[in-house]
């Protein structure tokens, strides 16, 4: 494992009119990141990821737990582990007013690489960004700037990357280019650990993920792992009689979930359930107003383990 934390946690105090508030951000987070992985942290905004992976890039000491990375204490060594590793924060930490070809040169020479120059050359042109490099960052795009922002990560050519929220405010063509460069980033050898609070990003992007809300791990495993504890296919449907409809259909369900006038079914192969599924509704006299059958998504993982819908919690699709 390149990554093997176990039991972190982390309060802070913030002080205001009121008096002093305490917020416990991670209550005892585990996770073991295979050495070329993508790795996801998935959960709404105020999970906890942004500062789970700030403890483990050793920006901010965890009150309790403990952590391996890429072989060295998170404690005992934390020099040794920010060497091995590029980190990419939800700003990005692009300067306004300095080139994109001087800011990599700059971060080369703090990692020590024998030719910075060269370096910051290889990481343009990997990035497509010698046409833009002589550019102040000012002047680039959201898209640019968050490839510049991963070149500066990776000039010291490190064996793991974390990225926070890489693709919050970017549209969905330079979100789908920049997942295309995190791919490339993995098959090249380079594991990685991203947060993200996007459904389709985590499901399209992670080896393996973690499932995060209120600081702590509700499940991990790989996307279709995830999905298909849940269930194999989710039949939704909306009725005159939601809750009559529920207790009619459980016996021949994995479970039902009843959202508002929204009921899911989670069933292990709807083409099959599906017909008795409605025999018995019939039965019953509940007339549908709308049925759709789907596979079942990280979203409804989500809330299977916790109740709600992530898309609720102001996550975005």
């Amino acid at each position: 494992m390149i990554i093997n934390a176990h039991g972190l946690k982390k309060t802070f105090t913030t002080k205001s009119r009121k008096g002093a508030q305490t917020v416990e951000a991670v209550r005892g987070v585990d996770l073991e990141v295979k050495a070329g992985e993508i790795y996801g942290v998935l959960g709404p905004n105020g999970a906890g990821k942004t500062t789970t992976i700030r403890m483990l890039a050793t920006l901010i000491r965890p009150d309790a737990g403990s952590a391996t990375i890429a072989g060295h204490d998170l404690l005992k060594q934390p020099g040794e582990i920010r060497r091995r590793l590029g980190y990419v924060s939800q700003s990005g930490g692009v300067e306004e007013q300095i080139s994109a070809r001087a800011q990599i040169v700059f971060a080369a020479k703090l990692y020590g690489v024998p030719d910075p120059v060269k370096a910051a050359d290889e990481m343009l042109d990997r990035f497509e960004l010698s046409e833009i490099a002589d550019r102040p960052g000012r002047t680039l795009s959201g898209g640019q700037k968050r490839r510049v922002s991963i070149a500066l990560g990776l000039v010291h050519t490190p064996p793991l990357l974390f990225l926070d929220e890489p693709t919050t405010g970017l549209d969905p063509q330079n979100r789908a280019n920049l997942w295309d460069r995190i791919k490339e980033l993995r098959d090249q050898g380079t594991s990685v650990l991203l947060s993200t609070h996007y459904l389709e990003e985590a499901d399209a992007l992670c080896d393996r993920l973690a499932i995060v809300d209120h600081g702590v791990v509700v499940a991990d495993g790989t996307p279709a792992e995830l999905k298909r504890e849940v269930s194999g296919d989710v039949v939704t449907l909306r009725l005159d009689e939601p809750e009559r409809a529920a207790a009619t259909l459980a016996p021949l369900a994995r479970q039902t979930r009843l959202d508002q006038d929204v009921l899911r079914v989670y069933v292990d192969d709807g083409e099959h359930t599906l017909p008795p599924l409605l025999r018995a509704l019939e039965e019953q006299r509940l007339g549908i107003t709308s049925i759709a059958l789907d596979r079942a998504t990280l979203d409804d993982v989500f809330l299977a383990k916790t109740g709600r819908s992530l898309r609720d919690t102001g996550a975005a699709a």
